[in-house]
């Protein structure tokens, strides 16, 4: 029997959730669970890491960063090959053109996750020239990847699995598709299939109300 294909999979946190979760009745998912069901047996999974910035608490929404940060610690609590790579969000005020004038410009707030999408990427190549995979699952639809993923498969030769959140509803990009040996969709089955339980064994973390 050939070997299996030792598989890291890559997940721009941002496109994850808003892309595959928001709105959802299955936010409290276990990623190496979810993951563990999309790769068949010719794949071992031997690493999670997960790109992703810590939010920050709103008038609108005083408790996001308390979720993110229970769900976040459950993946660490529950899986030994999980890690987390924090960028960071910058929130600020802008003025921008209305598309229902007058007035004729708005003051609005702007929030960017800086720095995953970068840290991703040399993630990415960094492990692929340590050898550290055979095969990359990557977990996005950020064509600014597009150059890392060349590079793995031209001077590495290695094999790249696409997961593009919200999909099929969403498009996959055609730039990240070329350079995919084959892709994966998230369905909802896999999703409830693969929460996590209400109440993390062994430590104080469980599922925030309403999710």
């Amino acid at each position: 029997m050939d070997a299996t294909l030792r598989t890291v999979v890559y997940v721009d946190g941002f496109n994850f959730y808003y892309g595959q979760l928001k709105g959802t009745p299955w936010r409290w998912v276990s990623l190496v669970n979810l993951f563990s069901r999309l790769l068949d047996t010719r794949y071992t999974l031997v690493g999670i890491e997960y790109f992703t910035a810590r939010v920050q608490a709103t008038s609108r929404n005083p408790d996001a960063h308390m979720r993110q940060f229970s769900w976040l610690e459950a993946q660490l609590a529950q899986s030994p090959i999980t890690r987390i790579h924090y960028g960071h969000f910058l929130r600020h005020k802008i003025r921008m053109e209305s598309a229902n004038p007058p007035p004729p410009t708005l003051e609005v707030w702007k929030t960017e996750e800086k720095g995953s999408d970068v840290n991703m990427a040399l993630q990415i190549l960094n492990d692929a020239w340590l050898d550290r995979y055979d095969c990359a699952l990557v977990v996005s639809n950020d064509s600014d990847l597009a150059t890392a993923l060349a590079l793995v498969k031209q001077q590495h030769g290695k094999t790249i699995g696409l997961v593009t959140p919200g999909a099929p509803r969403r498009k996959t990009s055609m730039v990240l598709r070329q350079y995919a040996d084959f892709l994966r969709i998230i369905r909802q089955s896999a999703l409830q299939q693969a929460q996590l339980p209400d109440r993390i064994p062994g430590t104080g973390l469980h599922k925030p109300a309403g999710w």
